[in-house]
């Protein structure tokens, strides 16, 4: 398993070996051993997720209160996808930074984000499938967003595809408006919750 950290320090994007032979190929896109080398503690599993989407279709930019909060492990198991991470920690050293790595069934990336992260993504091909570990269970009260066409933060859509969004997500505010109404992460809780965490085992 190759590890990279991303942009946002404690975001990684994990690369595993693949076994291809004559009838397809074997993969596991989570192990444990490397994921708590580098995170500090084993990911805590309440709920997995699974969502297959069109072409163009954006999905988030979501996020949970913290705390609890909720880490994400996320990765594409058919069709292809760009997945975003946004340090959306109010106090953070590197709020409003962002980073991106497209996802797909060829080289199996995997990308993991703590709590106090913002999350989202766009499908590549139709028909493409992503899945998630999660650390909470969903919270409808819990839940936020922010708007993925936020001009100030310029996140990476293609320009060459009709992007297709829930009313939820067109409606969002912007990460200025939810700084201003105090309804972001605040850094210096979600360390302490990633404390709390490596403490917890």
């Amino acid at each position: 398993m190759e590890v990279r950290e991303l942009k946002i320090p404690g975001c990684f994007e994990f690369t595993p070996r693949s076994f291809p032979d004559e009838r397809g190929v074997f993969v596991s896109p989570y192990q444990e051993e490397p994921f708590v080398k580098v995170v500090g503690h084993p990911l805590r599993l309440a709920q997995s997720n699974h969502s297959r989407s069109r072409r163009g279709s954006v999905r988030g930019l979501h996020f949970a209160d913290v705390p609890p909060g909720q880490a994400k492990y996320v990765y594409c198991p058919s069709g292809a996808l760009l997945d975003v991470v946004v340090d959306i920690r109010a106090g953070s050293p590197t709020f409003g930074v962002w980073d991106a790595v497209r996802l797909d069934p060829v080289d199996f990336r995997a990308m993991y984000l703590p709590e106090g992260i913002g999350h989202a993504f766009i499908a590549l091909e139709d028909d493409t499938v992503i899945s998630y570990l999660c650390s909470t269970p969903y919270n409808p009260p819990a839940e936020h967003a922010i708007s993925p066409m936020d001009p100030a933060l310029g996140l990476p859509w293609p320009d060459d595809m009709e992007l297709l969004l829930s009313q939820k997500d067109t409606a969002a505010p912007t990460l200025a408006e939810a700084e201003s109404s105090g309804l972001l992460p605040r850094y210096d809780e979600c360390l302490a919750r990633y404390r709390e965490l490596r403490i917890l085992g």
